[in-house]
Order: structure tokens, then C-alpha cells, then sequence
């Protein structure tokens, strides 16, 4: 069932995805040569529950870090560890958080110093293609829409969306109805209503769009090594089109509800494999 929050609800929605966009937002700096996935990861849980919260992923099905901290060919679910971060490197870095009863997620890909013209692209056209599938997002249209313009903007610039991970409803829930997938043919699904809350997340490959999990069950990487990026924002479907709650304030440009949003943002997604179809992020 798709549940359509109310103002109520989507003041308690908009408190928590503002946390995590503000604590990714600091751990965008941690992204440095030297530093280890395993003190980010620290840090984010320390900032977390200084914030009155609770990590959102840290034991949801046996998951150990409050972050998913996945490195160049990683594509999501990376866990952790006390690997080093060096010049050249890209991290997606995907958060989540519970807040009052409520659930926040967010993600982004951040450079590691300097890094190679692909890798700048392919950073680009990722949070691009977030914001074109944001764009989709008005009541009436349809949930394959925002997939839709994702998989045209990313296969136009040459890269391949990921097929196994896609996005989710969130509320009480950290997954929840619809699911969101970033690629197939628009005019299909549900009709998006006022007051939904959308976890909107493009996987972007630089190489092909096949993936496999390692044997920690966990991290996904693409089956060719090729770099991956992902970004994420929570959205609330608005009369005219949608709210991000996971932009910060400093963020915002000439709108704050975004129909038509183009600019980047700041803030930083994470999907949940769903046996046998495509798994929520």
C-alpha cells in the first residue's frame, strides 16, 4: 500500500531528512587521501545520535555500519572498514536515520582529491539524471516516469543505469511502497499523489550495467570493474510538483518546491536487494 502522508507527518518527514542531509553534508569533508571508510562511519554515528536519533541501517537485516560506504567499483552497500582512502578514489557515501518515529535516506558521490575526466562525468550526469527523474515527480504522473527520464539522461551521456537496486517509498518505514526503478518505459505504475514520500536514487555505471555481490553478502560491484556512482534525495510529492527534504537550506536556488529543479545540491541513497526482483537502495 502506498500511503499519502499528511502535513503532520511530513513536518516529522522533512526533521529527519534534513539530519541526514546536514550530517552527510559534514562527511562529504572526511572524503580525503588518509582518511578510512570505517571513521567516517564513526563519525556518522556519533553525529547521528548527537542529532536525537537513531542510525537507520546500522541492523537492518544484520547490516553492521550506520553508513554504506561504497568505493569506485562499488556500487552500494559498501561496508566500512579500515581501508584508505587515496587520490583518485570515488565514494558514494549513502545514509539513513530515524527521527520520531520516522525515516530519513539520503546518498551522494564525492571525489577523492583530483580525479579523471570519466570520473568527473560520471559524477555529473549521476546527480543529473537524479534531478531529471525529480522532475517527473507531480501528481498525476506516473511512477515509471521518473525512471524514465533517469534511463534516457544516463544512456544519452553513454554510462548504464544498474538494474538490481532501485528506489522506495519511506515513512514509518525505511522501505516502503512504491518502488522506483531507474530505467523502463514511462506511462506505467501508480499515479503519484499529494503527500507521498519517494526515495529517489539513480545507480549509474561507467561501464556495463551488470553488477554482483561479494561474499560479505553485502557490497555490490559492477561485473567489469568500471567505476559507479549513486546520489539520492527524499522527496515529497507536493501540489505542483515535489519538495526535496533532503536539500539544505544553503542549497536552494530560485525554488524551494521543485517541479523543474536543475541546479545540484550538497547533501547526498541506499537500495535493499528484494529476492528476485529489483532491490530497493
Amino acid at each position: 500500500m502506498i500511503v499519502c502522508r499528511s502535513h503532520a507527518e511530513i513536518e516529522k518527514l522533512r526533521r529527519v531528512n534534513q539530519v541526514v542531509a546536514r550530517i552527510l553534508f559534514e562527511l562529504r569533508g572526511m572524503a580525503v587521501p588518509g582518511a578510512t571508510t570505517k571513521e567516517i562511519d564513526a563519525a556518522a554515528e556519533r553525529l547521528v545520535r548527537e542529532a536525537g536519533a537513531e542510525p537507520a541501517f546500522k541492523g537492518y537485516h544484520g547490516y553492521p555500519a550506520t553508513v554504506c560506504a561504497s568505493v569506485n567499483e562499488q556500487v552500494v552497500h559498501g561496508i566500512p572498514s579500515p581501508r584508505r582512502l587515496v587520490e583518485g578514489d570515488v565514494l558514494s557515501l549513502d545514509m539513513g536515520a530515524r527521527l520520531d518515529g520516522f525515516f530519513g535516506d539520503c546518498a551522494v558521490t564525492v571525489p577523492v582529491g583530483p580525479i579523471v575526466p570519466q570520473a568527473q562525468t560520471l559524477l555529473r550526469v549521476t546527480e543529473e539524471a537524479l534531478f531529471q527523474g525529480i522532475e517527473a515527480v507531480k501528481p498525476g504522473s506516473r511512477v515509471s516516469d521518473i525512471g524514465a527520464a533517469v534511463q534516457q539522461h544516463v544512456e544519452a551521456s553513454g554510462f548504464s543505469v544498474v538494474r538490481e537496486f532501485v528506489g522506495h517509498g519511506i515513512g514509518t518505514a525505511l522501505h516502503e511502497e512504491p518502488q522506483i526503478a531507474n530505467y523502463g518505459p514511462g506511462g506505467r505504475g501508480p499515479r503519484l499523489a499529494e503527500g507521498m514520500v519517494l526515495a529517489i536514487e539513480p545507480m549509474v555505471n561507467a561501464g556495463g550495467a551488470g553488477v554482483k555481490v561479494l561474499a560479505d553478502g553485502w557490497t555490490a560491484v559492477t561485473r567489469d570493474g568500471s567505476l559507479s556512482a549513486h546520489f539520492e534525495h527524499t522527496v515529497v510529492v507536493t501540489p505542483d510538483g515535489c519538495e526535496i527534504l533532503t536539500r539544505l537550506d544553503v542549497d536552494r536556488g530560485a525554488k524551494t518546491d521543485v517541479g523543474r529543479a536543475t541546479a545540484p545540491h550538497r547533501a547526498g541513497a541506499m537500495g535493499t536487494p528484494q529476492g528476485g526482483s529489483p532491490a530497493r537502495a
